[in-house]
């Protein structure tokens, strides 16, 4: 299918690995100029030199930026111009017991997490509004709606991403330009992939039956299964595209079936 991207523009944030790249690759096998972001100039020259090579021709660029960091993000801001589909998905993904959890930690959850994109959809979103098309596409998670025991601290953030999403859509409203959010379910990102090795590891087990018994764990997985980051970016790309002009402001689901009750 043709998603009528070509010639257009694209900053996908935490791109350089799992689902920010299979976005970042999925919009550019649809003629997007992707911008990949990363924390260090190694993981984004690194990201930059793959996507190349996996899509000859692209036009591919990359621009690093550590989200934790304020000063980084205008920096980063400052050198991106006009961009056509800003996809938020930087994000800090880890288990922790919510009273080990202190204040520095729940800040830097929230810097990364929430207020990355809010500052990149404040740079952006005026100059999409301004040319009067454009595209802003939040990667959330059903654990912003069902918050999960072991990551208070992560659904929070993730469920202000969606209020977030929905707030700024209502002030497009009128225009061509769009806001909408995506809910991943569990994914196979190279974050998990570290929890459930590092998991496997300290129960002496193999990766394969802690990865299986992770999921289990989760009745309502109606794919019982881990998601793959390219299924996550399908969603995504159809959300950066002139067909998908009837939606906005929506939480879409991606999510395997995690929230859908079984009974």
């Amino acid at each position: 299918m043709d998603l009528q991207l070509r010639d257009t523009t694209a900053f996908v944030s935490g791109s350089t690995a799992g689902i920010g790249y299979a976005v970042a690759a999925a919009l550019a096998a649809e003629g997007v100029a992707v911008t990949l972001n990363g924390r260090t100039d190694d993981r984004v020259e690194a990201a930059v030199a793959r996507l190349r090579a996996e899509r000859p021709g692209a036009v591919v660029s990359g621009v690093a930026a550590d989200f934790a960091d304020p000063a980084a993000v205008a920096r980063l801001v400052g050198r991106l111009g006009d961009v056509d589909v800003l996809v938020n998905n930087v994000g800090l993904f880890g288990l922790a017991p919510f009273g080990s959890v202190d204040d520095a930690e729940w800040q830097r959850y929230f810097e990364v997490n929430v207020m990355s994109g809010v500052r990149l959809s404040r740079a952006l979103l005026p100059g999409m509004l301004e040319r009067g098309h454009g595209r802003v596409v939040f990667v959330s998670s059903e654990s912003g709606v069902s918050v999960p025991a072991d990551m208070v601290h992560y659904g929070v953030t993730k469920a202000a991403v969606i209020a977030l999403g929905n707030g700024l859509a209502k002030t497009t409203r009128g225009t061509a330009v769009t806001v909408n959010t995506v809910l991943g379910g569990p994914t196979w990102s190279d974050g998990v992939a570290a929890t459930v090795e590092g998991i496997a590891e300290a129960q002496g087990a193999p990766v394969a039956a802690v990865r299986d018994a992770v999921i289990g764990q989760n009745a309502t997985t109606l794919v019982e299964r881990f998601l793959d980051p390219t299924e996550i970016a399908s969603l995504v790309a159809y959300l950066a595209s002139p067909l998908a002009s009837a939606t906005n402001g929506a939480a879409l689901r991606a999510d395997g079936g995690v929230l859908t009750t079984t009974t």
